[in-house]
Formats: C-alpha cells, structure tokens, sequence
C-alpha cells in the first residue's frame, strides 16, 4: 500500500523527551487540515482521533478510499463547520498513518522498529501533536476536541498548555482508564502476540502479518463499541443467510459474519505492533495520577470554556466517568457545560449520525465562536 503521496508530514527537528524516559527527534507527524486559517489565525480546531483513526477525518480517505472517520460532524456546514474553522488532525505518536512509530526505520541500526520502538504515552502524543500550533503559526487554538482516546488527549492538552485554546471538547472520555478497559485492551494484545506470525514483533523482516491475532483484538475491542441494545435490535438472533443453524463452527449468526468482516478489513488498514503500542498508551493514562491524585488541579490554570459530552449507552466510557470530569472542573472554577445525548449506539455514538449530539456539538462551538467575535 503505497500511502506516501498522499500524506502530509512535519519533521519534528526538536529533541522530544518522552514518558520512559527516552528522546526523540527529527521524527515524522503526519497531519491532514481542512478549511481555511482566517487572517487572525483564531479559528483552528484541533481534532484528536481515537485507537483506530488517524489524520484523515472526514471526505474520502485517500489510503482507504473509505469516509473519514468523523464525516459526519466534520465539513461544510456540519457540527464543526469547515466552512467557518479550519480543522487540524495529526496521526498520533505509534500510529501507521504516517506519524512516527513501530513501523519506521530504526536510525541507530536501519532496521524497522518492531517492539524496539520506545513505550509511549497520551503526554508523549500530545506533546508531539503541539508542534503543529508552531507550524501554522498559531498562538492559540479556537477549541480542541475529540472522542475516547481522543478526548483523553484533550484532557492532557489543556493541562500541559492551559492557555493555548479557547474551548475544550472531551467526548466520551475518562480521565483514566479502568481495570475493565486495561482488561479489554490486554485482551486485544495477547491475540496479537499469540499469533504465531507476530514473530516477536519482527513481522516485517520475516515478511509475515499477524493477521488473525489483529483481527481478533478488533473483534473484541469492536463489542466494546457497541451496546447490548443496539446489537439485539440489529443483529439479535439471526441467521446468517440460511433457513437453519449448520452444526458447525462458521458464522450461523448475523453478528458471527459481522465481527469477523469488521476484524478483516482492519487488517488492512493497521499496524498490529501499532495497536500494542496505542492501547498501552491508553492504559497508562491516569491524569489525576500526574497531579498526586488530584484531577482538579489538572485544569486549575485553564481559563478555557469546557463541554462535556457523554451517551446513555456507553458501557466502555460511562457518563460517570465523563461526570468526574465536569466535578474536578467545577472544583478548579472552571467554565463547564455537560450534556448525557439519549442514543442506544454505544460508545461509538461520538462516531455516528446521532442528531442530538451533532446539534449540541455545532450549538456549543457557534455560539461559543459567536461570543468570541462579539468581544473583540
């Protein structure tokens, strides 16, 4: 898969200290922009993707030839108007879309990385991604937002720069990852790493995928994403183009061929040592933890607008977490709205057509960009 004329990178030239203690430099962000930058330069939004997104969010993705993975929130006229913000994604740190991770060359030996690469984490990703704010020249962002993995990113960037964006979007987040969700995630990795074409992580100089493995860890991951109520009410118990059950161990069932396809075409599109490397930047992150268990503390220096965006039927991310969130900002004094959106989706509602989140979305932004204007 050839994908390099069709990403846009930065080289990071400055050295990067990272989490574990290793630096990093001259390394690879790949980043995509939509919109146009104003003259002022006031109304940049950076978005953050979660696990399995990268910098391609909306439009047709030119690697996948798929829809980006926020089309519908992001565009002209849509929630986050492209028409009105110019909008900012970069391909995380680890990532397989361009940005530095397992898959590059090693500059010590010129070998590929493989599990050589260094352990990275949400503080690691962030800092790397805040050198896109350089780039463009922008002294501070209209808002920041993002979705899971991604809003965790929001959280830590608007501790790390407190004063570098006007509003602050976490969306379907935690401010630390649960035992359940570290559970899930170690799950995802032994699938990966019991692969007998793993190879230790070697897989490239062996010529191998370890493609069942990754296929498996999407299957597991993607139940996650989704809601009991939601799958009875799409899949329930039927069969898979048949009168009656086969006796057998292919896909009897509607939701056996549906998590089988979602596992395939993943692998198309992702690194397996990519994914180890993101679920365990997940797992690590604990913000309150950086703040000797404090969260408040976290957002004590921000002046930002927040809004927080939880759904009834997330089970991976619950609204309590998400309300943790909002009573750690109202301990730092900070300006915080909250809104639970009704959706049997599951997690992957931040994902979906699910009107009453897409209107609160483009509400809060406008009229925050409205107030913004207004002022000056």
């Amino acid at each position: 898969m050839n994908t390099e004329k069709h990403i846009k990178t930065l080289i990071i030239k400055k050295p990067l200290k990272l989490d574990c203690g290793k630096t990093i430099k001259n390394f690879p962000i790949a980043y995509e922009t939509y919109g146009s930058l104003n003259p002022k330069k006031d109304n940049a939004i950076l978005v953050f993707h979660a696990l399995t997104g990268d910098q391609f969010v909306t439009g047709i993705n030119p690697i996948t030839n798929k829809d980006g993975w926020w089309s519908y929130a992001v565009g002209p006229d849509k929630a986050i108007d492209t028409n009105k913000y110019f909008v900012i994604c970069s391909n995380v740190l680890g990532g397989c879309m361009g940005s530095y991770g397992p898959s590059h060359i090693d500059p010590s030996n010129q070998n590929i990385f493989g599990t050589n690469f260094p352990v990275i984490t949400i503080n690691d990703m962030v800092n790397a991604q805040y050198n896109l704010l350089d780039h463009f020249g922008i002294d501070k962002l209209f808002s920041i937002a993002g979705g899971s993995m991604g809003g965790m990113q929001v959280l830590q960037f608007i501790s790390n720069f407190p004063d570098k964006s006007e509003t602050v979007i976490p969306i379907a987040t935690t401010s630390s990852h649960s035992a359940q969700n570290i559970a899930f995630n170690e799950l995802g990795r032994q699938a990966i790493t019991a692969d007998s074409d793993w190879k230790n992580g070697n897989y490239d100089k062996n010529n191998t995928i370890p493609g069942k493995g990754l296929a498996v860890a999407r299957m597991a991951a993607h139940i996650t994403y989704l809601s009991k109520k939601g799958l009875q009410e799409k899949f329930g118990r039927k069969l898979q183009e048949r009168e009656d059950l086969k006796f057998g161990f292919d896909a009897d069932f509607q939701i056996e061929s549906y998590l089988r396809y979602q596992g395939s075409v993943f692998v198309e599109r992702f690194d397996a040592n990519s994914y180890l490397y993101i679920t365990r930047a997940m797992d690590y992150f604990d913000l309150a933890k950086q703040f000797k268990g404090n969260l408040s503390d976290a957002f004590i220096n921000s002046k930002a607008k927040f809004f927080i965006i939880s759904f009834t039927s997330d089970w991976l991310y619950p609204t309590q977490e998400n309300k943790e969130i909002v009573i750690a900002l109202n301990s730092a004094g900070a300006d915080v709205g909250f809104v639970e959106i009704k959706s049997d989706k599951g997690h992957d509602s931040f994902l979906l057509d699910v009107p009453d989140f897409l209107y609160a979305l483009k509400n809060f932004l406008d009229k925050s960009y409205t107030e913004k204007k207004n002022e000056e």
